[in-house]
């Protein structure tokens, strides 16, 4: 996976929307972190400066993982192929990393399958029904970068809660952030509540525990077969 930089030599976390995201998502994280515990906490795909958003980590570890090195990754490893046993680790983190991937619903998945019972997912997405969805339209129908930079897409709050309903979790809540249009300035910097009246979103959700249903055997009820006497017969030997 490639990290949101390098466009046209610049980098745009360092910019004013860049720095706006995440400044946002600095403020958002620990928030969202404040009632996960455990042993492990997974923050899988890079996303803006290294390991930002895990500074507010309540778990006793908390990993970065990517598929290439760079500062402050623990881990390098497929996305869609954790190196973890299955039902192991108490929480993950994707900011972003959704849009980035080729395959995010593979990337879901997986995140699923290492995730113990009850453990936490939270996800960072851009609303591609704000006006930072509507501008990367526009860059992508003129022909400029991609906006944000390196974004493959941009997945709606309604279709995450479909994937994650389907891969057996319940949404516990949604925080909305970013004003609703991409402008350099402060006068966006409102605190939105509802995810779809924002630029971007946090969805949190917790993965079903699977109950088992027991089955008492059938109950074998013998059945009498009755036998009917033979019949006489009228023949009479010699």
């Amino acid at each position: 996976m490639e990290s949101a930089r390098d466009t046209g030599g610049t980098d745009w976390f360092e910019g004013p929307l860049g720095a706006r995201v995440l400044r946002e998502e600095a403020a958002r994280a620990p928030l969202a972190l404040d009632d996960v515990f455990g042993f492990e906490l997974l923050q899988v795909g890079g996303w803006g400066p290294a390991r930002h958003l895990l500074d507010g980590a309540r778990t006793q570890h908390a990993t970065l993982v990517a598929p290439e090195v760079s500062p402050g990754v623990t881990l390098c490893a497929p996305l869609d192929s954790l190196p973890f046993r299955s039902d192991s680790i108490d929480a993950i983190f994707l900011p972003h990393t959704l849009e980035l991937v080729e395959d995010p619903y593979a990337v879901l998945r997986e995140a699923e399958r290492v995730l113990c019972a009850e453990g936490c997912l939270m996800i960072c997405g851009f609303n591609p029904f704000s006006g930072w969805g509507i501008r990367r339209a526009f860059a992508h129908y003129v022909g400029r970068p991609e906006f944000p930079p390196q974004t493959r897409r941009m997945l709606s709050e309604r279709r995450l809660r479909d994937w994650v309903a389907l891969l057996g979790f319940d949404v516990d809540s949604v925080y909305g952030y970013l004003g609703v249009l991409p402008t350099k300035g402060r006068n966006n910097d409102f605190r939105p509540r509802l995810a779809w009246a924002a630029g971007a979103y946090l969805l949190k959700a917790r993965k079903r525990v699977q109950t088992m249903t027991w089955v008492l055997p059938r109950r074998r009820v013998r059945q009498r077969v009755l036998v009917g006497a033979a019949e006489p017969t009228s023949k009479v030997g010699p």
